[in-house]
């Protein structure tokens, strides 16, 4: 899924020439504390409800603020994962989206964002979570790939950032299509991987599932 696709048409941008007033008034209606701003169809940034109440003066224009998030901004093809590191690297709610020209063509919000993605095949699917650390040198996913098909499964999504105490080190995290691990897990420590953690269903539950697609949020996948 692509920025494109998931921009929130029901969020309309603020003008530099629009008043504190107005944006409140918006804000309310829209049931947000944040609407973004554009000049000249340039995405500028976010303005804040808090910024305005700040201030404490409803006549004063958007453009008298200190936008946020000017940087928080995508191209129309980026993909989901795109927006997502976009918005954490800038803590923002909200991720503009413009067209090739560079373009304002509307914003995304994080909530609708997260939506999406689990509704996508991979946390969707049932499955199991498996959590791999290991050397950066040593990382080949197409060996883990070949090493986990090996045992009829198929990797359905990954997720791999570096060990927050050892920056020689990597967390894989990844979603497979078998509810029972274990000679998955008995294949890769074979190969000297480390299992660090493992999440499997007895059988698909949809209380059990929801456990799962928690557990995914949780590692990032």
């Amino acid at each position: 899924m692509i920025a494109e696709e998931l921009i929130n048409h029901m969020i309309p941008p603020l003008k530099m020439k629009d008043d504190a007033h107005k944006a409140l008034l918006w804000m309310e209606e829209l049931r947000s504390n944040e609407l973004p701003v554009v000049d000249n169809e340039h995405f500028k940034g976010i303005l804040t409800e808090e910024m305005i109440l700040e201030e404490n003066d409803i006549d004063k224009f958007v453009a008298d603020f200190e936008l946020e998030n000017e940087l928080c901004k995508v191209s129309r093809s980026s993909h989901l994962y795109d927006v997502l590191k976009v918005a954490a690297d800038q803590e923002a709610k909200m991720v503009g989206v413009n067209d090739d020209d560079g373009k304002y063509m509307g914003v995304i919000t994080v909530q609708d964002t997260v939506t999406a993605f689990a509704q996508s095949a991979a946390v969707q699917i049932p499955g199991s979570v498996l959590v791999i650390s290991l050397n950066s040198l040593d990382y080949s996913l197409a060996e883990i790939a070949r090493l986990v098909e090996e045992n009829n499964a198929k990797i359905l999504s990954s997720s791999v950032k570096e060990d927050e105490f050892d920056s020689a080190m990597l967390r894989l995290t990844l979603k497979i299509n078998q509810l029972d691990l274990t000679a998955i897990i008995a294949t890769l420590e074979r190969f000297e991987y480390r299992i660090v953690a493992h999440f499997q269903e007895a059988k698909v539950e949809d209380g059990q599932k929801e456990r799962i697609d928690m557990l995914l949020k949780f590692f990032d996948i």
